[in-house]
């Protein structure tokens, strides 16, 4: 991609997006999105990829919102409406781009995600930390409720914990984040890729053709009322059964065997 956003695929079929530019603490500037919504597009139709990775190179994870660009965007005769109104809509793209990827997509945090950046790791479907990442949504401190995160935020933790971040604001700890939900696991910060790409590889492992069947039946049923989501899941199964991997994957334990995927 560019020099802001790493990309790099293993044999494996993990694909690592490595966002860098340390120096902003890998804020999500308009030049970010656009590099994080570009990969997620390739990467969705890429039938090489079966994982992504998520993760970020220095100190942070992402700090959220490139600030200074905001505010510099104050300057123009709409005070900036025109550009916040761009960037917001792009970022939620990219926030929704990842939910709708049909690979799974996990989150690689080995440092502070704040805001945007929080909701970065909240998006993604699954989320490894280092003991030392810390996570919040502080934007209460400067006047700006962190409405956008709030959705991540409020389809992944409860809405206690939803809350109470969004209103004080306070850092939390990786050991906490994981107790409420934010991320799946923590571990020390110099096995952290090691855990990660553990994890990733284990998912790829498995039929690409039942991970998209799964990852979207997740997120489409989430919201429904228990009868409409039992009949949308039961109508998946239906169509997943009759699928060659399936069939394929039924026989192999059956007889004993590891199966051999055709991703279809």
């Amino acid at each position: 991609m560019t020099d802001i956003l790493l990309t790099a695929l293993d044999t494996d079929g993990v694909l690592r997006l490595t966002m860098n530019t340390p120096a902003k603490r890998n804020a999500l500037s308009e030049d970010m999105l656009v590099a994080l919504s570009t990969a997620l597009g390739k990467a969705s139709n890429d039938p090489a990829t079966r994982v992504i990775v998520l993760a970020a190179h220095g100190p942070a994870f992402c700090a959220g919102h490139d600030l200074k660009e905001l505010t510099a965007a104050r300057t123009a005769p709409d005070r900036g409406r025109e550009v916040f109104a761009r960037i917001m809509t792009l970022c939620s793209t990219v926030m929704q781009q990842i939910v709708n990827c049909p690979k799974p997509v996990i989150a690689e945090v080995g440092g502070i995600a704040t805001a945007a950046g929080c909701q970065l790791v909240a998006s993604c479907d699954l989320a490894v930390a280092s003991h030392t990442a810390t996570f919040s949504t502080p934007g209460v401190h400067i006047g700006l409720f962190c409405s956008t995160p709030m959705v991540a935020l409020s389809r992944n933790l409860s809405n206690k914990h939803a809350m109470e971040m969004l209103l004080t604001g306070d850092m939390v700890p990786a050991a906490r984040a994981a107790e409420i939900g934010l991320v799946n696991h923590t571990v020390p910060a110099d096995t952290l890729t090691d855990n990660t790409l553990g994890l990733a590889r284990k998912i790829a492992s498995k039929s690409s053709m039942t991970l998209a069947t799964g990852k979207k039946a997740f997120y489409a049923q989430r919201d429904m009322p228990l009868a409409d989501a039992y009949a949308h899941a039961a109508q998946v199964m239906v169509e997943n059964m009759l699928a060659r991997d399936a069939e394929e994957g039924i026989q192999a334990f059956i007889e004993k065997r590891a199966p051999h995927w055709q991703d279809k």
